[in-house]
């Protein structure tokens, strides 16, 4: 019986989360993609903490970016996430794909936060 992508997906992310862990010296960058929008959290699993977040639902992006389901709104996130975990005094992260495929979107957000002073 072959899986549709959504349980494909959930089931890549279950089996990476049994290794990858979020803790205060390196907190976990999770990404989330839907067909419309993308979605990033830097966690704390330890203390089950959300240190910064962004997303493309967000007013200031919004009125940037024609669409939210492009790389550059992917980029735009991963910029602004790393921009706030910054002023958080968070530097290093563990990168938690999600169960997506490192390519495309999700690969534009990790570049993008990268280039923005996240170390992962």
């Amino acid at each position: 019986m072959k899986l549709s992508r959504r349980e494909s997906t959930a089931r890549r992310h279950r089996r990476i989360r049994k290794t990858i862990s979020g803790s205060p010296l390196r907190p976990r960058l999770s990404v989330f993609r839907s067909n419309q929008h993308i979605y990033a959290q830097i966690i704390d699993d330890t203390a089950h903490h959300t240190l910064a977040a962004a997303s493309t639902l967000e007013v200031e992006l919004r009125q940037e970016l024609t669409s939210s389901s492009t790389r550059d709104a992917s980029a735009a996130v991963g910029k602004l996430v790393a921009k706030r975990a910054l002023d958080k005094g968070v530097t290093k992260v563990v990168f938690d794909r999600g169960g997506n495929i490192y390519h495309g979107r999700v690969k534009a957000l990790a570049d993008a936060a990268r280039e923005a002073g996240l170390e992962f």
